[in-house]
């Protein structure tokens, strides 16, 4: 893992409030039976624009996974329709020890994003949670957003639906204090999928 990102890993909050480990221990379980299961780990984070907070749930899931040596698990992110990932989302990940390369052009970029040297990159642009791209089944579909809960009653082929929400950044678009508040979010998405991925690796 690149030495920056594992440095903001290692700086990350450990402390999760009570109400907050219930809303995520859904996902713990899920994950600790696939793997009692041997089954493969398939996540996908899903919200309305997959612009945003599911980009950052999917590419911190990832990389938790990696932190704490957990194999067999595969991350995606998809929305209830395809827009773009957000700069500022692409900014905050460099500031925080990513590395991403575009690989496509267009309206809606393809990235490669890397957070290790050796490990295989992520590749990232916006679709939608039905995309060709992930999982059409064995999958867990977990709802980052709650407009994204409400239009998808039903996720069709996901094993499990969890609602992890978080607040969305996109609020603070274009005002002064824009990359400070979406380095936030992205902080409190690390410290959850932190705090999951030890869950996991401290049951083994």
């Amino acid at each position: 893992m690149f030495s920056k990102l594992e440095e903001t890993i290692i700086a990350l909050p450990r402390a999760i409030n009570d109400q907050r480990k219930i809303v995520l221990f859904p996902l713990v379980n899920y994950i600790d039976t696939q793997l009692t299961n041997k089954a493969p780990i398939r996540l996908n984070f899903i919200c309305t624009h997959n612009s945003r907070r599911s980009h950052l749930a999917q590419i911190w899931a990832q990389t938790m996974a990696s932190f704490f040596r957990i194999n067999n698990i595969a991350c995606y992110s998809g929305g209830t329709e395809a827009t773009s990932i957000y700069k500022s989302v692409r900014l905050t990940l460099v500031q925080q020890g990513f590395e991403l390369e575009k690989i496509s052009e267009g309206h809606n970029p393809i990235y490669s994003i890397k957070y290790g040297a050796v490990d295989q990159p992520l590749i990232a642009f916006s679709k939608r949670f039905d995309h060709p791209f992930n999982p059409s089944s064995n999958f867990a579909a977990i709802m980052t957003c709650s407009s994204a809960d409400e239009a998808c009653p039903v996720v069709l082929g996901a094993q499990k639906r969890i609602a992890i929400r978080y607040e969305d950044p996109k609020v603070f678009d274009n005002t002064p204090n824009e990359q400070e508040k979406y380095l936030e979010r992205s902080k409190e998405i690390a410290q959850e999928m932190y705090w999951v991925f030890s869950q996991i690796e401290n049951k083994g």
